[in-house]
């Protein structure tokens, strides 16, 4: 495919996923709008609004100034007239982040990945820039620098992912091979990069999906409570809506909340507060459904939910070594050791960065204190997730995979000796002349026709 089509490609790729996570927005509140303020309201601040809350879904912290009138109307106390949102909706992040992985993928495969990935990434910086430019807000504003390349950013990050899973496994004839072969030049050490980044994904997912299901289950232990306050809020249909679309919105940040407590070390809702499985200690939280599914206590005896990030772990040490065993790579002691930690501190990386997406200022006061403290959630996650792997990557490796081992082992070695050494025993020596058949020698008692042993009796003498 030729570079400039794949150029106009991935730019188009580009825009359709700003397109989309701006179109997703903007529909819905185009009829929240109208069934709120009627079809002859004023449509000046939506475009800012959907602009506004867009860039918030990818992790630009938002400033809120509450104006004087509502103040007075509400009652809020004048100090909690400005306050900033950082906990971010990750379910707009998460969408951009794939579908750029996506594109950058289509870009490897089509043989131009840095070009693509590059006019992807500047499309898509392009569009972030000019709705930055077009939607600020008085009553909520954010950060001009950061509304452009914090999006851009994530995009960036996606893309060069999809692309780079592409081109280390096909190649590009470039760059990309000259690392490759680079790393295969270490001898067995070449094949840990790619199995410790093969194995943290596995944490990862597996992490992933023990939080969703921990956060499903608690949705129907609690789910009581969560009714009880929508119904406390009473808000009528259109509120109700709405509470459900920014709860929706909200689920991937719940998730790593999740996550957290798994881990050991819990989140916060708010200052001086703490949920975790050894215990819970909550103050006034805000009446918001969703914090309804938060356990109300805990005990010394759920510490042991650390045995799911350990499980992760372990999964993911066992997929590597499934995959190195099948690939005939059979390691040493000390690059299975590196691949373990190299395992953990992956998925303690990406624990770090969703601790800080999904931690900071959810509101005013004591509620700008709330999510996981990003360091202690990635040391524990890593120290667990080491702990699982090391298990299953460390110990002794089984007989048949041994007896395995050694026969690809002596195969190689056949395979590789010179049939013409066959020729000369040692020192030059000459070869021993070939066999010459003499009327000594057996024959095969198969070709014989008709030709029977005798019958001896027991009686007949022996010899």
């Amino acid at each position: 495919m030729q570079r400039l089509l794949v150029a106009l490609l991935a730019a188009f790729d580009a825009a359709i996923a700003a397109a989309v996570g701006l179109a997703v927005l903007l529909a819905p509140l185009t009829v929240l709008w109208t069934l709120a303020f009627g079809v002859g309201a004023d449509w000046g601040a939506l475009w800012p609004l959907t602009g506004t809350l867009w860039q918030f879904g990818h992790g630009v912290p938002v400033e809120v100034v509450v104006p004087d009138e509502v103040l007075v109307a509400t009652g809020i106390a004048p100090d909690a007239a400005r306050f900033t949102l950082s906990i971010a909706p990750l379910a707009f992040l998460l969408f951009t982040l794939l579908f750029a992985a996506r594109s950058g993928a289509r870009a490897a495969h089509a043989g131009a990945w840095l070009l693509g990935s590059a006019a992807g990434v500047g499309a898509f910086g392009l569009i972030g820039a000019g709705v930055a430019l077009t939607s600020r807000l008085a009553a909520a504003e954010t950060s001009l620098l950061l509304a452009i390349v914090v999006p851009t950013a994530v995009y960036l990050v996606g893309a060069l992912c999809g692309a780079l899973r592409v081109v280390w496994e096909d190649g590009d004839g470039g760059l990309v091979d000259r690392v490759h072969d680079a790393v295969d030049a270490w001898g067995e050490w070449g094949a840990v990069p790619a199995a410790a980044v093969r194995g943290a994904a596995f944490a990862v997912v597996s992490m992933v999906g023990a939080s969703a299901l921990a956060v499903a289950l608690m949705t129907v232990l609690r789910s009581g409570e969560a009714v009880a306050l929508f119904e406390a809020a009473r808000v009528d249909v259109l509120g109700a809506v709405v509470l459900t679309l920014a709860h929706l919105a909200y689920l991937p940040t719940l998730i790593v909340w999740a996550a957290s407590w798994l881990a050991g070390p819990g989140f916060a809702v708010g200052a001086g507060t703490a949920v975790s499985p050894a215990g819970t200690q909550l103050g006034v939280v805000p009446g918001i459904p969703l914090l309804g599914l938060l356990p109300e206590n805990g005990s010394i005896w759920m510490l042991v939910v650390v045995l799911v990030p350990v499980a992760a772990g372990a999964f993911a040490g066992w997929a590597v070594r499934s995959r190195l065993v099948w690939e005939d790579t059979p390691l040493a002691f000390g690059p299975r050791a590196v691949i373990a930690v190299g395992i953990a501190v992956a998925t303690a990386a990406v624990a770090a960065v969703a601790g800080v997406l999904t931690s900071g200022s959810m509101g005013p006061g004591r509620l700008a204190e709330a999510g996981p403290a990003p360091l202690p959630f990635a040391l524990a996650l890593g120290g667990e997730v080491l702990l699982g792997a090391a298990i299953l990557l460390l110990s002794p490796r089984h007989r048949d995979e041994l007896a395995e081992e050694r026969t690809d082992r002596w195969l190689a070695q056949m395979a590789a000796s010179d049939p013409s050494d066959a020729e000369t025993t040692d020192a030059g020596a000459p070869a021993p002349a070939p066999y010459e058949a003499s009327a000594a020698d057996t024959a095969p008692l198969d070709g014989l026709e008709g030709f029977r042993i005798p019958r001896r009796d027991p009686g007949d003498p022996v010899g």
